[in-house]
């Protein structure tokens, strides 16, 4: 997933179409001399419409789009003919797509299925003719109904990726070293912080052709829920994974505050993220003897099954696979 091309993130100025206006005409024919009124409706404004496509996986053919205007309801016409609708614009959106208010922030909707469409920006009503407004004492109105105005709104989508294990951990942590060993996934790899700019998704060959997908998602720092460091652009990656592995290097100092650290940072973002299974894997375990890891064990907390691994070794990697897998299952 090259990071040119990944594209979480779009705003853009969402304009529906007005509506037609209704028509005011009376009918008029050789023998009918005084017709009644025979006004038609106009058309409905078009809409712009999110639609979900699984073939999608990043909002980068919308990143230009900076404005998304919908056609024009026509006008209503004599003969009870009804003006044509205006043209809809529907933006295709890869699944995880949130769209937002930009102002308020409000969700007004996610895309989590293959076809599902939403009306993001409704286009104005039709005006009514002047065949509706006839009455017993007036039988001849001279007036129609006005099409409705259009909306113009800016708003923004989100994508939210959607995966099996999520990777959290500090910056630096041997995240995307581990992603590379268990998958085909060639995110890059430095030994320098922020290596991981954006999200990696790598599939995991299991046993007897099972598998599941893993995200490597950029590492955190404490204040990354205030916006600090990547901030809140790959927490919100983290809310669609149904496991969530936390990856800590064996050389850090104080294992077990470093695993509070991170839950911190969860739960100031969505505390909801708690509710989600937890594994925690300390790498770079080829650093450490049988006593050392004895040591170590007895700073993570007892209630999250954890495992020492070292991708560049392959040590305990099959155990963390299936440590992932039951969690799954």
């Amino acid at each position: 997933m090259a990071s040119s091309n990944f594209i979480d993130y779009v705003k853009f100025c969402s304009r529906s179409g007005a509506g037609g206006n209704g028509s005011v005409h009376f009918r008029r024919e050789k023998h009918v001399p005084k017709g009644g009124p025979d006004g038609g409706d106009g058309g409905r404004g078009g809409h712009v419409i999110l639609r979900g496509n699984a073939q999608l996986w990043t909002l980068l053919h919308l990143k230009y789009k900076k404005h998304v205007i919908a056609e024009r309801g026509s006008n209503g016409e004599g003969g009870r003919r009804k003006g044509s609708d205006g043209q809809d614009v529907v933006l295709e959106v890869p699944i995880g797509t949130v769209a937002k208010e930009a102002e308020t922030g409000e969700v007004r909707c996610e895309i989590t299925e293959d076809g599902q469409e939403f009306i993001l920006t409704p286009g104005g009503r039709g005006g009514l003719g002047n065949d509706h407004f006839k009455t017993a004492t007036n039988q001849a109105p001279h007036y129609a109904q006005p099409g409705g105005e259009g909306v113009e709104e800016w708003m923004v989508l989100e994508l939210k990726l959607l995966a099996d294990v999520g990777l959290v951990g500090f910056p630096n942590a041997g995240k995307s070293t581990l992603l590379s060993c268990l998958s085909a996934a060639k995110p890059e790899i430095a030994d320098y912080a922020f290596t991981t700019l954006v999200p990696n998704l790598g599939v995991v060959d299991y046993r007897e052709g099972r598998s599941f997908v893993m995200a490597d998602i950029p590492g955190i720092i404490e204040g990354a829920a205030e916006g600090k460091g990547l901030g809140l652009r790959f927490l919100r990656h983290i809310e669609r994974n149904s496991i969530l592995l936390f990856v800590i290097p064996a050389d850090a100092a104080h294992l077990g505050e470093q695993y509070r650290i991170l839950v911190s940072e969860l739960n100031q973002y969505n505390p909801e993220l708690l509710d989600k299974k937890r594994i925690l894997a300390i790498s770079k375990a080829d650093l450490l003897d049988a006593e050392l890891m004895n040591a170590l064990e007895a700073e993570l907390p007892i209630e999250v099954p954890h495992v020492f691994i070292s991708a560049v070794t392959g040590y305990h990697l099959s155990e963390l696979k299936d440590l992932i897998w039951k969690s799954l299952h």
